[in-house]
């Protein structure tokens, strides 16, 4: 049995109807054939694990315009024609409640490059690190990179998940 499986069976300990974000942020995954774009991230939450670009919506911006300017300032590039994916709904035992909207791009503009705030690295999707990511990744990730768009709720308790839906009969305009 599935830990999807699992953890949906279970009623939620959140009251998703009442929750609502301490933070709202995005992430922006780039394929490009046979590999996904990652990173190190060296600063904030989830510093030293393996992720997508991405961070916190500032006021005034779109989901999108934030995932596209996180992506520019953490690796040095542009994604073309990014598409919305999925949400992710993160209820924390010891970190800010976070509503993160996840998209994908399959071409950018400029060269791929360090930062202060990133490392990157072509992965092989078949190859992605998930032992080094959070614990949700595994989840919808390999779904998501073919294609198939998703909502999630997570319940995390120090960096674990304890409870966990995944809807995948999801679509987003655009």
């Amino acid at each position: 049995m599935s830990i999807e499986e699992d953890f949906s069976k279970e009623p939620s300990p959140i009251d998703w109807g009442q929750w609502r974000p301490e933070m709202r942020a995005t992430l922006m995954f780039i394929r490009d054939g046979n590999d996904v774009l990652l990173m190190r991230k060296l600063r904030g939450i989830g510093a030293g694990k393996i992720n997508a670009p991405g961070g916190k919506i500032e006021p005034g911006e779109t989901p999108l315009e934030g995932a596209v300017r996180e992506t520019q300032e953490e690796l040095l590039v542009t994604p073309v024609k990014p598409r919305k994916m999925g949400e992710l709904f993160f209820a924390m035992s010891d970190l800010p409640d976070i509503f993160v909207h996840v998209f994908m791009a399959e071409d950018f503009l400029g060269e791929v490059g360090e930062t202060e705030e990133a490392i990157p690295r072509w992965t092989k999707i078949s190859q992605i690190p998930y032992d080094m990511m959070w614990e949700d990744d595994e989840h919808w990730l390999p779904r998501m990179l073919e294609g198939e768009c998703f909502s999630g709720h997570f319940y995390f308790e120090s960096e674990r998940i304890r409870w966990m839906k995944m809807d995948w009969d999801v679509d987003y305009p655009g």
